[in-house]
């Protein structure tokens, strides 16, 4: 790997880091601006499942996040793929895993990635799957982060599973806010 590369796949981590709501290097954590989180309308939201009241889960997570690949730098743009893996603890438990497309731009804090990343959990006591969409986006160090359940991507007792997740760094540790709502179970003969 090359001076150049090395560099590049160091800066795509450090946009990947940031924008997954991920403390870096201690300089670059000085600097960073608090980060909003913005929710979608239409059928991706918690409202749009009126069968089912609207529940918050908390808990912590870590997350584990690798190039996949080099970066391809362009006019001053610099394209990566990461791989992602996460433990989820608390209210929401098991794992994700999924990729991150990020942008890199030559402006100091300003980025954007896409995501896409499958959970396989237990949820109100409930098991199955679902998919995260993540969109974020960094304009000079001010973050916006909006990451919401893919609609009819719910499998096994989380099907209709319909929510938006807020991350929160504290002191080094990942803690989630995942706002979400379920459709009644049936019951067999019901």
């Amino acid at each position: 790997m090359t001076a150049r590369n090395r560099s590049n796949t160091a800066a795509l981590l450090l946009a990947a880091f940031a924008f997954a709501g991920l403390e870096c290097s201690p300089a670059y954590a000085q600097e960073k601006k608090p980060m909003s989180q913005t929710t979608s309308t239409g059928s991706a939201t918690p409202a749009a499942n009126t069968a089912s009241q609207l529940q918050v889960a908390r808990g912590t997570f870590t997350v584990d996040i690798k190039p996949a690949g080099e970066g391809a730098a362009a006019d001053g743009v610099t394209l990566g793929r990461m791989s992602l893996n996460k433990k989820f603890e608390g209210d929401l438990l098991g794992t994700g895993a999924g990729e991150m497309l990020t942008a890199l731009t030559s402006v100091k804090g300003s980025a954007g990635y896409v995501a896409i990343e499958r959970v396989t959990a237990k949820l109100a006591g409930r098991s199955g799957s679902f998919v995260f969409q993540h969109t974020g986006t960094m304009n000079h160090g001010a973050q916006q982060l909006s990451i919401t359940v893919v609609p009819d991507s719910g499998t096994g007792e989380l099907q209709g599973i319909a929510g938006t997740f807020q991350i929160d760094i504290r002191d080094g540790k990942h803690f989630y806010a995942f706002e979400y709502s379920l459709p009644a179970l049936t019951r067999a003969g019901q």
